[in-house]
């Protein structure tokens, strides 16, 4: 969670725009994800066609989930871009027994309200003419995209690495981001090779991939629940990278969303 709550600071920070960063970060980690692949020597066959759609499918839905989280960060900030996208884990707590056919569990229900009471009190006025009211619906709809692929990649984790199945996705958004360089303008700079290197290495393939393989152990609820405290550190990188500093409702928010990672954690742990 660490390791992935970089992405905010680290989209504010690139300056080009979200789909050429995407499409940088996503062939840096592969080239990241190769070595370490081969380095272990892990299996790279899928074994049907029904797997290979799902992968694809959710190499598309993480391509769209990082473009619209990038460009909520780009309008609204840190701390809100991170905020709004982090509606996912309510989300998902509805939309897993919809893919999984189990019962929806209260306490992940309770969990994830409390989690949105903390992100509203993290945010500001809603205002549609501005900027951040912008970036928080991005945010949102990158919420979508993210709890979506997280849910297809649960069915995948006990067949398949985690390393690999990233591996695949992150080729997936390279093919299909690749057109974007017809359309936008994108040299980095110096800062930008430095930052999207971070992206790949850290954020990317280590990040990532550690929370794909933490999907053989618990559920993609308790996992969203968990991930919770992302924002928290994504605020802190904020502080001392960027110096976006917090008010006062923003510590009140902080406060309830690191409660339900506590709760979930030593609920999962029993």
């Amino acid at each position: 969670m660490m390791l992935i709550s970089t992405s905010g600071v680290l989209g504010r920070y690139i300056s080009m725009p979200p789909p050429i960063t995407i499409w940088w970060r996503s062939a840096f980690a592969v080239l990241c994800l190769a070595i370490f692949i081969w380095y272990k020597k892990i299996n790279l066959k899928i074994g049907s066609k029904r797997d290979l759609r799902t992968i694809i499918i959710s190499g598309f839905l993480m391509g769209t989930h990082w473009i619209t989280y990038f460009y909520a960060l780009k309008l609204s900030g840190v701390a809100i871009g991170m905020l709004a996208m982090f509606t996912y884990p309510i989300i998902t707590v509805f939309l897993e027994p919809l893919f999984f056919k189990t019962r929806l569990n209260l306490n992940h229900v309770f969990l994830g309200i409390l989690v949105l009471v903390g992100i509203y009190f993290l945010t500001p006025e809603f205002d549609l003419g501005n900027n951040v009211t912008l970036g928080i619906l991005s945010g949102i709809i990158s919420a979508v995209f993210y709890a979506i692929r997280n849910i297809l990649m649960k069915k995948k984790t006990a067949s398949y690495h985690g390393s690999m199945l990233m591996f695949y996705q992150m080729i997936i958004i390279t093919i299909v981001l690749w057109p974007v360089f017809f359309v936008f303008e994108g040299n980095p700079s110096t800062n930008d090779w430095l930052g999207l290197g971070a992206l790949a290495l850290l954020t990317t393939a280590v990040g990532h991939t550690l929370f794909v393989l933490s999907m053989k152990n618990f559920s993609i609820g308790t996992i969203s629940i968990m991930s919770s405290i992302q924002p928290i550190y994504g605020i802190l990188f904020g502080m001392l990278f960027l110096s976006e500093i917090p008010g006062l409702k923003t510590v009140i928010g902080g406060v309830l969303i690191i409660a339900t990672v506590v709760i979930e954690s030593f609920a999962s742990r029993k």
